[in-house]
C-alpha cells in the first residue's frame, strides 16, 4: 500500500511538473509573439500621404469654376487645397527636368494661391493672383503633363484690355476674369495633353 501511495505521490508531481512545464513554455511563445507584434508595430513608418500633379491642377479648376461663378469664398477653398496639394507633392515619378521645373514654379503656385485663399470677399484680388497663377500652372502642365486634356484661353479685355490666360478642363469658354458679367468672353488659345 505504501508503494501505492509514493507511486501516486511520484505521478502527481510528475504530472504537475509537467503541465507547469508547459504552460511557461506557452507564456514564452506568447511574450515572443507579442514582442514580434509589439516590433512589428513600432518598425512601421508613419503612411506619407503624398500628391500628384494631378491634384493641384483640380484644386487650379476648382479655383477657376468658382471664379466664373463669381465666388470669393469658393476661390479661397481653392486656394488652400491648392497650397495642400503643393507642399504634399511626390516628385519621385517625376524626370529630373520635371523635378526642376516643379521646383521653379511651387513657391509662387503656393504664394499666389495663398493670396486667393485669405482674400474671399475681395474676388478682384483674387483674380490678379488666378492671373499669376495661371501662367505657373501652365509652364507645370506643360512641363509635366495633366493626364487629361485642358484647354489654355485667352480673354482680350480683362485688365484695360491688357488681357489674360486661364486653363479650362472644358472646351468651352467659361471666363473666370469677367465672370458672369461677360462669361463667354475670350478664346482657346492651345489645347494642352
Amino acid at each position: 500500500m505504501k508503494n501505492i501511495i509514493i507511486g501516486i505521490a511520484v505521478f502527481a508531481t510528475t504530472l504537475s511538473a509537467c503541465n507547469n512545464s508547459s504552460d511557461k513554455s506557452n507564456e514564452a511563445k506568447n511574450k515572443n509573439s507579442d514582442s514580434v507584434i509589439t516590433s512589428s508595430k513600432t518598425n512601421q513608418e508613419p503612411t506619407k500621404v503624398t500628391t500628384s500633379v494631378k491634384d493641384i491642377i483640380d484644386g487650379y479648376l476648382q479655383m477657376k469654376n468658382a471664379l466664373v461663378n463669381d465666388n470669393g469664398s469658393d476661390a479661397a477653398n481653392a486656394g488652400k487645397t491648392i497650397m495642400t496639394a503643393v507642399d504634399k507633392m511626390d516628385t519621385s515619378s517625376l524626370s529630373d527636368q520635371q523635378k526642376k521645373s516643379f521646383a521653379d514654379v511651387a513657391d509662387d503656385i503656393k504664394e499666389n494661391a495663398q493670396h486667393c485663399s485669405v482674400n474671399g470677399n475681395k474676388i478682384e484680388h483674387q483674380r490678379e493672383h488666378f492671373e499669376m497663377l495661371t501662367q505657373d500652372m501652365y509652364d507645370l502642365v506643360k512641363s509635366a503633363g495633366a493626364g487629361q486634356t485642358l484647354y489654355y484661353d485667352h480673354c482680350p479685355m480683362y485688365n484695360n484690355g491688357k488681357g489674360a490666360n486661364w486653363i479650362s478642363e472644358i472646351k468651352e469658354i467659361k471666363n473666370p476674369y469677367l465672370g458672369k458679367k461677360m462669361l463667354t468672353c475670350g478664346s482657346v488659345k492651345e489645347a494642352l495633353k
